[in-house]
């Protein structure tokens, strides 16, 4: 019964051992590959650090840690995500594949329903990010966009101020603002 509750020093052992191995193998490699290794600049980037969270949970609690797995784990990992990211700046072709393209959803205080709608994001998840950016009045926004890592990017200021444009490429829905607006 209390096998479930207790373990072994050596079991102890091994967990700080491996955390450490584990532990310094992530800090190499992020000195290695950079910082980009833990950013959420594309959905490929965000699969790769959820990746590299269950790989460190799987040596924290395996019975007998296989450090040198993991170590193995993680090397190809973050290989793989250097190679996806050369990749898509080479070819354009491996972006469209690899990455989500970001919507509109919101231009001015109108809500377009198909874009929300083909981004997964309720009303009740637009106003609470619109919250979140300390918007107070519908008129303060200029746009909100449903960004290719799940995030929402809110664009507000004075009403008065006009959002410049160039902030929209690439971004779908944009389009019929982008040439009402004469750009």
């Amino acid at each position: 019964m209390m096998d479930w509750i207790t373990t072994s020093w050596s079991a102890v052992g091994m967990v700080l051992l491996g955390g450490l191995g584990m532990y310094a193998t992530v800090i190499m490699l992020t000195r290695v590959f950079g910082l980009r290794s833990f950013s959420k600049m594309s959905g490929f980037d965000f699969a790769v650090t959820v990746a590299t969270g269950s790989i460190l949970a799987a040596i924290f609690i395996a019975k007998d840690p296989p450090l040198l797995q993991g170590m193995l784990a993680m090397i190809i990992l973050f290989f793989m995500q250097a190679a996806v990211a050369e990749l898509r700046k080479r070819f354009s072709f491996v972006e469209a594949i690899v990455d989500n393209r970001p919507r509109l959803i919101m231009w001015g205080g109108e809500i377009d329903e198909k874009q929300m709608l083909k981004a997964k994001i309720t009303r009740a998840d637009l106003l609470a990010k619109l919250r979140e950016a300390n918007v107070t009045r519908f008129e303060q926004i200029h746009a909100v966009i449903a960004e290719t890592t799940g995030d929402v990017s809110v664009l507000h200021g004075p009403p008065d101020e006009t959002l410049e444009t160039g902030l929209l490429d690439g971004v779908i829905g944009a389009e019929r603002f982008k040439s009402a607006m004469g750009d």
